[in-house]
C-alpha cells in the first residue's frame, strides 16, 4: 500500500488514491489557469512602467503612484515619496499591497494550494505529499498576517475610489461627465469594496469578539451584512480579480492610443 500524504497504516485500508469517478481534475486546473493568467498579465504590467494614465484614469496597477518618476496626474494620487533614487517601476510599491492582501487571503489559499500544490487536489482525493504540516512553518506561517493585509487594504480601496470620482471628469478635467472608463471604475471599485469587506478577518473585526449582539445593534447588524457578503466570498475574489485587470488593461488600450473612451455625457 502506497505510504505517501494520507494513505498510511491509520487510514481505511484502501488501494486505490481515490474513488472519484467525475473530472475532479477539472477545478483546479481552472484554478491553476485563471491565476497563471493573472499572475502573467499583472506582471507585464506592473514592470512595464507605460500606459497606465490616459485622463483622467489612472490604472488601479499604479494608484497611488509614490514615486518621483511617476507620470504627472492633475489632482490625481501623486505622492512622490521615492525619490529620483527609484528606478523601477512604481507600480512594484504600491502592488505588495494588494497583492499581500490576496496571497493570504482564505479563499485564495484554497485555491493555490489545490491547483499547484495539490494540498489536496479536491475533495475526497488524497493529497501526494508525505507529511502534512499545514501552515506552521516557513514560508506558510506567514499567512497569519493576512489580518495586517486587511489593513493596507482598505485605505487602497480607498484610494481608488477617490480615482472613480475623478472618473467623473473628461481629458480636460472638466467636471460632470461620465464616460465608458467611468462605467469600468464603478465597476471595479464596487467588486474591490465587496471582496474586501467580505473578508473573514473583517467579520471576525466587525463582531468577532462580542459576546452579546444586543448591547450591540450596530455591529451586529454591520456583522450580518459582512456574513452574507462572506458567503459569496469565492465569487467576489475572482470577479474583483477580473474586473481590476479589465480596468487596467482598460486604461492601457486609452494610453496607448488603441481606442478612444465612448463619452455618455
Amino acid at each position: 500500500m502506497n505510504s505517501g500524504g494520507v494513505r498510511n497504516g491509520t487510514r481505511a485500508a484502501i488501494t486505490s488514491p481515490h474513488l472519484r469517478t467525475d473530472r475532479w481534475w477539472l477545478a483546479p486546473a481552472a484554478t491553476a489557469a485563471g491565476l497563471l493568467a493573472f499572475v502573467v498579465y499583472s506582471t507585464w504590467r506592473a514592470f512595464s512602467n507605460s500606459d497606465y494614465y490616459a485622463a483622467p484614469y489612472v490604472s488601479p496597477f499604479y494608484s497611488p503612484c509614490l514615486a518621483e518618476n511617476c507620470e504627472p496626474m492633475r489632482n490625481g494620487p501623486n505622492w512622490e515619496l521615492f525619490g529620483s533614487w527609484w528606478g523601477l517601476s512604481p507600480a512594484l510599491i504600491v502592488l505588495i499591497f494588494p497583492l499581500g492582501f490576496r496571497l493570504t487571503c482564505y479563499y485564495y489559499r484554497k485555491a493555490y494550494y489545490r491547483g499547484f500544490w495539490a494540498s489536496p487536489p479536491a475533495c475526497a482525493v488524497a493529497e501526494p505529499h508525505k507529511k502534512y504540516t499545514g501552515e506552521t512553518r516557513f514560508p506558510l506561517i506567514l499567512q497569519n498576517i493576512h489580518r495586517y493585509f486587511f489593513y493596507a487594504a482598505v485605505p487602497v480601496a480607498g484610494i481608488l475610489t477617490y480615482d472613480t470620482v475623478l472618473a467623473f471628469r473628461n481629458e480636460e478635467y472638466e467636471w460632470g461627465h461620465m464616460g465608458l472608463g467611468t462605467l469600468v471604475f464603478l465597476v471595479n471599485i464596487t467588486l474591490i469594496w465587496a471582496y474586501t469587506l467580505s473578508c473573514h478577518s473583517c467579520r471576525h473585526i466587525v463582531g468577532g469578539k462580542l459576546k452579546h449582539f444586543s448591547k450591540h445593534p450596530v455591529r451586529y447588524r454591520a456583522w450580518q451584512l459582512v456574513g452574507r457578503l462572506n458567503a459569496r466570498h469565492m465569487q467576489l475574489a475572482w470577479a474583483s480579480l477580473v474586473s481590476v485587470a479589465l480596468a487596467d488593461f482598460y486604461v492601457y488600450l486609452l494610453a496607448s492610443g488603441a481606442f478612444s473612451d465612448p463619452t455618455f455625457f
